[in-house]
């Protein structure tokens, strides 16, 4: 008797169900009456009047797609002037966009690294980034979370060419990567340091410029960022960050970049109405932060496990993925939208409620969300 060649997809749903892993699309409505912690919008800039309409204009202009590649017919002005406002903004030599911040890493990662090179990773790193490392051919050291020594280690004794990746802020607790140790270790050793500042850019720095620059790295001839227009800007896409010749070299070697669609006009656009505002409004980006801190103020006083962001990224722990799931759904049903993150996408397996410090929030709307999170939290 013949097997269905899907039969092995049940087994995997059952097991997914008994952990209590299984995910679910929720499809969300124009309007929502939910107060909003899980999106990471963190300036809230995605329905900002001035950037729905740089977007709206945008695709009124130069149509609804890019119609191909950027190599091909998917680039226009708009794309060169987004870049160069990006590349200005955060402090670097020039920058180059892409359709997603997930394809700004794998093209990144892959095109930086080959045969014979030593990628020294971050255990907390983002998918996109560990996903990097297995189609890079390169041989990966994954190191513990934030371990400066940790990556001096790993690139003593090597010989030839290496590059230490890391985000800058983690997606999971909130917390930063030591950059300036990091960065230290790469110039003894003579590696590259790739930073992914997904959850840095418009948020960390002055004025929302990002890691890097906060940290004294932009413009330096060793280090390379990459980015996300999805959050604090509000849009959609990727970029990458560094060196003019970085830049071309992935122009012409980076796969996601060669042989993907360019970004759409629109969200070129939307991302240029949102960097633009965060120049004239440069005060959104420490009060997303000032946000963040007064959340986890609030939910620590009332004794619940949280982590001290370093950006506007606040998470706070769970029993099990179960409770975490219900913790989550009892907020929901309080008029509460927060993130709930479960294994795998947790490194430590261990469960979480994320919440978004969103700039725009009121100071009621911080103690409503603290105070929902603290009476539907597990007991026991």
């Amino acid at each position: 008797m013949s097997r269905h060649p899907f039969d092995w997809i049940d087994a995997r749903a059952e097991q997914r169900a008994r952990a209590g892993l299984v995910r679910t699309l929720r499809p969300r409505p124009a309007e929502s009456p939910l107060l909003d912690l899980a999106s990471n919008d963190y300036l809230g800039l995605a329905r900002h009047p001035e950037v729905t309409r740089a977007g709206a204009d945008a695709c009124l202009r130069w149509g609804a797609g890019s119609t191909g590649s950027r190599l091909v017919t998917g680039s226009t002005e708009l794309h060169a002037e987004l870049e160069a406002e990006l590349a200005g903004f955060c402090g670097f030599e020039a920058a180059l966009v892409l359709a997603s911040g997930y394809a700004a890493n794998l093209a990144a990662v892959t095109a930086l690294t080959g045969f014979g090179t030593l990628i020294v990773s971050d255990s907390g790193n983002h998918a996109s980034l560990i996903d990097g490392c297995r189609l890079s051919r390169a041989v990966t050291e994954v190191v513990p979370h934030t371990d400066p020594e940790a990556v001096r280690k790993a690139l003593d004794g090597h010989d030839g060419p290496a590059v230490v990746i890391t985000d800058s802020v983690f997606s999971v607790d909130g917390d930063a990567a030591p950059l300036t140790e990091l960065a230290t270790a790469c110039r003894r050793y003579g590696a590259a340091l790739l930073v992914d500042d997904a959850h840095g850019l418009g948020v960390l720095g002055d004025g929302g410029r990002g890691a890097a620059s906060a940290a004294g790295l932009a413009g330096a001839p060793d280090v390379v960022c990459t980015a996300t227009l999805s959050k604090s800007l509000g849009s959609q896409g990727g970029v990458v960050l560094g060196p003019a010749r970085v830049i071309e070299h992935l122009v012409n070697c980076a796969r996601t970049f060669i042989f993907d669609t360019g970004l759409a006009p629109a969200a070129a656009g939307a991302a240029m109405g949102a960097l633009r505002l965060l120049r004239r409004e440069p005060e959104r980006a420490a009060r997303g932060r000032a946000v963040a801190r007064e959340l986890y103020e609030r939910l620590t006083t009332a004794g619940l496990d949280s982590v001290a962001p370093d950006a506007c990224v606040v998470s706070v722990r769970a029993p099990s993925a179960e409770a975490a799931v219900r913790w989550a759904a009892d907020c929901r049903a309080a008029g509460l939208a927060v993130g709930c993150f479960r294994p795998p996408s947790v490194p430590d397996r261990i469960s979480r409620l994320r919440l978004t410090a969103r700039a725009d929030l009121t100071d009621q709307q911080i103690a409503d969300a603290a105070r929902v999170i603290v009476t539907t939290a597990p007991r026991g």
